[in-house]
């Protein structure tokens, strides 16, 4: 009795906690595995598609959150890269939550997504600004059309996963 208890007091099953792991192992491991085009002043970064996620089921915030700072350790910029890409992931996510909670149809969740994730992307081209006086206007064009060119593919991949697997659980 007193392990059930303990067990409905925990906000997620541990199915749920595994599925979470999961998104966030895939995030660095896509990352990672394709760091070339992931990193940097021209990026695709293609686990960016796991933003997409959090339109199924919030708790794939956290999920992606991690799956970027962790991603981010491989990032030429570091530390940096870490706390900067994840608290404006989480940011970001969480305004995209607020945003699309009301939109019923998903295809339109997931393009109100790829924009707003693309605008975002003037932290990325402020870092680079920063510190290798990157311009930051080109930059940011540059990496938004990266972002959508990632989200775009993404897109595509989570909305045909949905069909198949049931990507609220």
């Amino acid at each position: 009795m007193e392990q059930k208890n303990s067990q409905t007091a925990s906000r997620w099953t541990t199915t749920e906690m595994a599925k979470m792991a999961l998104v966030t192992g895939l995030y660095v491991a896509v990352t990672v595995f394709l760091a070339v085009i992931s990193f940097g002043a021209v990026q695709i970064r293609l686990s960016e598609m796991f933003n997409y996620l959090s339109l199924y089921n919030k708790k794939y915030i956290i999920s992606v959150t991690l799956g970027v700072a962790l991603a981010n350790l491989a990032s030429p910029l570091g530390l940096v890269d870490v706390v900067i890409g994840s608290v404006s992931t989480l940011l970001v996510l969480l305004i995209n939550y607020q945003v699309t909670k009301r939109v019923q149809k998903m295809k339109m969740k997931m393009i109100i997504t790829a924009l707003i994730f693309a605008f975002s992307m003037f932290t990325v081209a402020g870092q680079l600004t920063f510190f290798y006086q990157a311009p930051f206007f080109f930059n940011w064009a540059i990496i938004a059309l990266g972002e959508l060119v990632s989200m775009g593919v993404g897109g595509v991949i989570i909305y045909w996963m949905s069909k198949k697997i049931d990507l609220t659980k």
